[in-house]
């Protein structure tokens, strides 16, 4: 499988052998917007390994029977005990390992909470289009 790495070196001081990731992090890079939040947050130093998927790279393997329009729509994770987690538990569950991001996860985390964040991401998904054509006119700009 063909991933980007984190910046964040996986790797053992003794073996050089990668550590597992934590959180396998499924995210459209032909999306302006997506590219632009991600980078946010490979910035970061998080608490566990991370392997960043870019899923519009057709090079990039998907869950087995996955389709690629899928992830492509809606933002995905994989936790370390092979959970798919989609939308604002996906969120949740990223922000949970990021530094000056972990207080959201934690309140995203509430009971009852999650699923009104995924209201809002919903909400989010039907203005996303519109959003990134304008992205992408300032990226041809600048």
């Amino acid at each position: 499988m063909t991933t980007e790495k984190n910046t964040q070196d996986t790797t053992s001081s003794t073996d050089r052998t990668p550590a597992p990731a934590a959180l396998q992090v499924m995210f459209d890079g032909s999306c302006p917007l997506c590219r632009r939040e991600v980078g946010v947050y490979r910035d970061l130093t998080p608490s566990a390994p991370i392997q960043w998927v870019d899923v519009s790279d057709p090079n990039n393997l998907l869950p087995s029977g996955a389709e690629r329009a899928v992830f492509m729509a809606r933002f995905h994770v994989r936790t370390a005990d092979g959970r798919l987690l989609g939308g604002a538990a996906a969120f949740v569950a990223l922000w949970l390992t990021l530094p000056g991001w972990r207080w959201l996860g934690r309140f995203g985390a509430l009971p009852g909470v999650t699923p009104l964040l995924e209201v809002v991401y919903r909400g989010f998904l039907r203005v996303r289009p519109l959003m990134q054509r304008l992205a992408r006119r300032l990226e041809r700009t600048a």
